[in-house]
């Protein structure tokens, strides 16, 4: 399972409130949607994070299930996108890099066009690390500015 930080996980670790310990901070941070749950048990062992720790940030509503991505491998060689307007096509054989240069200005765009509202998501943006930290973000931006607005991201990120 691949788990990310919430807005109450990220806001109770910047005020390094009690809801985690310090030995649940370095575990925390590893939670980008991108690795799995072994993956960080496997990175934090060394600190004694446990599956206990894991369980406790997510009672405690400090992590969440990372969101499915809109893409699946077909066939180990093809993959097929399915786009935010139900529309299903072939994925283009661009690198992570090349998509990441064409959505990240996009990405830029729509959380400024939020204003003042969109300062937080503007900060997680700005702080992606490459295509996958973007493509971490993309549920965020898509939840708050819905489908239509997301639909040139959409593409630039999965198509």
């Amino acid at each position: 399972m691949k788990y990310i930080k919430t807005e109450t996980g990220q806001q109770a670790f910047k005020e390094r409130s009690g809801l985690i310990s310090p030995r649940q901070r370095p575990m925390f941070i590893l939670f980008d949607g991108v690795k799995t749950v072994e993956q960080v048990l496997a990175a934090s062992a060394g600190l004694g994070a446990t599956q206990s720790d894991v369980d406790h940030l997510l009672a405690q509503g400090l992590i969440g299930l990372a969101p499915e991505p809109l893409f699946a491998p077909v066939d180990n060689k093809v993959v097929k996108w399915t786009a935010l307007d139900g529309t299903v096509a072939l994925r283009s054989n661009r690198s992570a890099q090349e998509r990441y240069t064409e959505a990240m200005p996009i990405a830029t765009q729509l959380v400024a066009s939020m204003g003042l509202s969109g300062y937080l998501l503007n900060l997680a943006v700005e702080s992606a690390d490459g295509y996958e930290g973007l493509l971490a973000v993309f549920p965020k931006i898509h939840k708050a500015l819905g489908s239509k607005a997301c639909k040139e991201l959409d593409r630039a990120l999965n198509g």
